[in-house]
């Protein structure tokens, strides 16, 4: 007979509790708790290792004795995606992708699926029928003979066709639609979300095949379901982008086998997700003349340099308070940025309205923009455009000095690869590259005000 209990869990970070509590002790939010009947199993009928041998206890064993061998990836086909898991698909690794309703996370998952031919891929989907997922797959006009579909909630009988099967690789779709007998709650609840992730994981681990989660996320834009989901896979990764944009960002969060500064860019097409190999192309708009207010930013997203195109429009304040409006930019450091250009250059910012945007949709944190993002609000200011052969890759001090910025040959060698003529980089970078062996000329700058004479006169 099986022994239930009641617990109540935090819905924010999956806390557990004996009663219900006001505020949660681990991550202090209020109203939090959730209860939830637990049913523990006198003979664990749902563990997936019900058929295999009586695992080992394992021995604790000095550093030396651990042989450290090497991670054995697998290519995905995919070039982007196997840049942002560090070079491939990790055996053994849980990794849980993210992103709003109708992003395109089953298309991503799916297509990748479908490009593994000489893999077992077993596509778990609790949200789609099988001919939904034909139709799908018929759009993306691909096929493979050792692809698998089900269509099961229930872990039990999930696990029963991994036996069966033995994929190389599992996909579910989505954890949030599991259901695990162990537990009476409902599908998508706190605690099913992490018996279930629990399972996979271990699953995942002791048998060395890599298993694919997808996840839905909150009107706050956080993976739903308990905060220990993310600490319990491997690797992170955000699917972000417009809906009614076509072009899409795979970013990583969390990765234990290599970087999370990586992103992979894909552009949304009829017949599925492409792959954009260079995606300056496609963050520089195509326009018939020059505008003021727009520059050329050399920026990084990881190992990856890009060129981004940058617009700004200022205009005198129409009401008391000026506007700051940045858009793929961080509002603190646009502020910052305008009072030095008030302070150290002599530029009436206080009176007027900027409103600055980073082109294509993308979001950009590199402080190496920061001179781009100047010439471009003092060229709407000014009405003077700025050629568009010129790009920029310096960062600004609070003095108005251009400070040196990380992997700059990397930049220079993006900006003369798309047919840049110029590039305005910090001085204090000439130590770092050999201007000579670059086709475009390098300009050596160490203040802001020497930049604007140079290009406004």
């Amino acid at each position: 007979m099986a022994k239930s209990k009641t617990v109540f869990y935090c819905q924010n970070c999956g806390y557990e509790s004996a009663k219900w509590l006001g505020k949660c002790p681990s991550c202090n939010s209020w109203n939090t708790f959730a209860e939830e009947v637990v049913t523990k199993e006198e003979n664990n009928k749902n563990d997936w290792r019900q058929t295999s041998s009586k695992s080992k206890q394992n021995q604790p064993r000095t550093l030396n004795e651990i042989d450290a061998g090497e991670e054995v990836r697998q290519s995905s086909a995919d070039e982007e995606l196997n840049r942002v898991l560090g070079g491939g698909i990790v055996s053994g690794s849980l990794v849980l992708v993210g992103g709003e309703p109708g992003i395109g996370k089953s298309t991503l998952l799916l297509q990748v699926g479908l490009k593994l031919k000489q893999s077992k891929v077993l596509y778990v989907s609790g949200e789609e029928s099988e001919q939904q997922i034909r139709m799908r797959a018929d759009r993306l006009q691909d096929s493979s003979k050792n692809f698998y579909v089900l269509t099961e909630t229930n872990t039990k009988n999930i696990f029963s066709a991994i036996e069966a099967l033995s994929p190389d690789i599992v996909i579910i779709d989505s954890i949030q639609t599991l259901h695990s007998s162990q537990l009476e709650s409902a599908a998508g609840s706190i605690g099913q979300v992490r018996q279930c992730a629990a399972e996979m994981m271990k699953f995942a681990k002791e048998t060395h095949t890599p298993v694919f989660l997808i996840g839905h996320i909150t009107k706050d834009g956080m993976l739903a379901g308990p905060k220990v989901l993310e600490h319990m896979v491997d690797t992170v990764l955000q699917f972000e982008g417009d809906r009614h944009l076509a072009y899409r960002i795979l970013r990583t969060t969390k990765n234990r086998f290599g970087s999370t500064s990586e992103i992979g860019i894909y552009e949304m097409l009829g017949n599925g997700l492409r792959q954009v190999s260079n995606p300056s192309e496609i963050l520089i708009s195509q326009k018939d003349a020059n505008l003021s207010g727009v520059t050329i930013g050399a920026t990084l997203e990881g190992n990856r340099p890009l060129l981004i195109e940058i617009q700004s429009l200022v205009s005198p304040a129409s009401y008391g308070t000026p506007q700051r409006t940045p858009t793929g930019f961080d509002h603190k450091r646009l502020n910052m940025l305008l009072a030095v250009l008030e302070k150290r250059c002599g530029f009436r910012m206080g009176t007027q309205d900027v409103f600055l945007n980073m082109a294509g949709g993308i979001s950009v944190e590199d402080p190496a923009i920061d001179l781009a993002i100047c010439i471009s609000i003092i060229s709407s200011m000014e009405e003077i455009p700025v050629s568009d052969k010129v790009c920029f890759a310096a960062e600004v001090g609070l003095g108005g000095e251009l400070r040196a910025v990380n992997r700059v040959e990397q930049r220079i060698s993006e900006a003369e690869k798309l047919g840049f003529t110029e590039i305005y980089i910090s001085k204090f970078n000439q130590k770092s590259i050999d201007i000579k062996k670059s086709k475009i000329q390098v300009k050596l700058f160490g203040k802001l005000q020497e930049v604007f004479q140079d290009i406004f006169g």
